[in-house]
């Protein structure tokens, strides 16, 4: 799947931050709209509600003002009380003008209308100068019917309030249902952008961060390769650049080490033929002291071409895939034949070799396998104190045979356990001898070890075990297939 990744990474933080806080900010803005309406249209309920309740309130003492203002001056027969009744009469009409620009029904509308009416008759009669007493009495009567009117108005009113209070209520109750959903829905959106920029973050960074842990382990074969903005990108380009030089440099080594390798068989053939001219006598009687010294030699110069050896397996097992013939082999020969090298080795440290191997068959190509048991041997000789022994064990454990080379030495810190088999690694217990090893041995016996399709480790030493001593010391066990398959092949 192919991301657009913008020019830089900074960028793409604030992209992320940009789209995430988006829904946001617009859940916010929704909802500070919807309160914003809810208050308005309660501020305009209240208000009309207010102004309702003081005007129905002040139609009917107007209206009771009035009708008491007529009453008197109908009995008393003083027309100056009708400038008391005009003064009433024009708050009460003010007072109508106000009620019917409120937002009323028909039937409060129709109320008022009548209140009105009704009271301009009664105001005709009563301003009449001609007008008998007995008529103004009973036009005066007609202030109940318009009190039975103002009341109306009044309980409408109410019912009013209680609409626009239930409206608010269904308002507000919409409104929280709205604000839920929003948020409901940008939960899995948010969500969903969230875990999408996380993604693409992260793919950069893990990539460079699987680069960078496969260079430091020495796994130069695979190119670095880092999608994202052109930043990171840039950086992974400079990674590829870091990979190609130590691949260059590691080809480097590898054809130093083959040059001195080769170089040094030279002199050493010399001191070979030499030591074994002195150790044969050719040149004439050696003396008890003189015959120890030409051993030692000629001990020494074996194991200098054994490293050499090492050295050059090493270095042409990094350029060409480790090539196997094949051949049923006799574990117990392979062991013979290691243990007649390694035989001046053992008796120069005064160590036991212990041997305990099944009759077991295995597919695999002798040369190789004497390599690794070699080695294997050799660093158990040069750990082991003088005195001490040596156990090779094998058996068959199903379609397997493990080999296990223990020995009495010190062992294997558990610092050096994960580099112990890495080129030239050397562990903080070394062996003291003449010749300090090149710490390649170990790596060439995983090595043919892996082409053959088995493995090698390191086992934790116990002391009740059969396959092999117990006690201190280092123990390591070969795995083979005791069958090829092509793949291993």
């Amino acid at each position: 799947m192919q991301f657009y990744y913008p020019r830089s990474f900074l960028k793409l933080l604030l992209a992320g931050f940009a789209l995430i806080a988006l829904p946001l900010i617009f859940a916010l803005i929704n909802t500070a709209i919807s309160v914003d309406q809810l208050a308005n249209r309660s501020q305009r309920a209240v208000y009309q509600a207010v102004q309702a309740t003081q005007s129905s309130r002040r139609l009917a003492e107007l209206l009771t003002a009035m009708e008491r203002s007529a009453r008197q001056m109908i009995i008393l027969g003083d027309r100056a009380l009708l400038e008391s009744y005009g003064l009433n009469r024009k708050q009460l009409l003010a007072t109508a003008e106000e009620f019917s620009a409120l937002p009323f029904d028909n039937e409060q509308m129709s109320a008022l209308e009548e209140i009105v009416r009704g009271e301009a008759a009664i105001f005709g009669v009563l301003s009449d100068a001609a007008a008998v007493a007995a008529d103004q009495q009973k036009v005066v009567g007609g202030f109940v019917r318009l009190a039975d009117r103002a009341q109306i108005i009044t309980v409408r009113s109410n019912e009013l309030i209680n609409r626009e209070v239930e409206a608010m209520r269904s308002t507000a109750a919409q409104a929280q249902r709205i604000t839920l959903w929003q948020l409901l829905a940008l939960v899995p959106v948010v969500v969903f952008l969230v875990i999408g920029f996380a993604i693409l973050i992260a793919r950069p960074i893990r990539q460079l961060d699987s680069a960078i842990r496969r260079l430091g382990s020495g796994e130069f074969n695979i190119p670095v390769e880092v999608s994202g903005p052109e930043d990171l990108q840039y950086l992974g380009e400079r990674l590829e650049w870091m990979r190609l030089r130590l691949v260059e440099l590691e080809q480097q080594k590898n054809r130093l080490l083959r040059q001195v390798s080769h170089e040094l068989k030279t002199p050493l053939t010399a001191l070979r033929e030499g030591s074994e001219l002195l150790s044969d006598e050719v040149v004439g009687k050696l003396t008890p002291e003189q015959r120890e010294i030409a051993e030692i030699l000629r001990h020494n110069s074996i194991e200098l071409q054994k490293l050499i050896e090492d050295l050059l397996s090493y270095g042409a097992s990094q350029f060409h895939k480790v090539a196997l013939e094949l051949e049923p082999l006799n574990i117990r020969q392979v062991i013979n034949r290691v243990a007649d090298d390694q035989k001046l080795a053992i008796r120069a440290k005064d160590l036991k070799l212990e041997i305990e191997a099944d009759d077991v068959t295995v597919v695999a190509d002798f040369e190789k396998l004497r390599v690794v048991l070699d080695n294997l041997m050799s660093n158990a000789i040069k750990f082991s104190p003088a005195g001490g022994a040596v156990a090779i064990s094998a058996r068959c454990t199903g379609a397997w045979l493990e080999l296990d080379v223990a020995d009495d030495g010190p062992g294997i810190e558990p610092g050096d356990l994960a580099h112990i088999f890495n080129p030239f690694y050397q562990g903080r217990n070394n062996a003291v001898g003449l010749v300090k090893g090149t710490g390649i041995g170990l790596s060439v016996v995983k090595e043919y070890v892996c082409a053959h399709g088995g493995s090698v480790e390191v086992v934790e030493r116990v002391a009740d075990r059969g396959t092999a001593r117990g006690g201190s010391g280092a123990l390591l066990r070969v795995k083979l297939p005791l069958k090829q398959t092509e793949a291993a092949a």
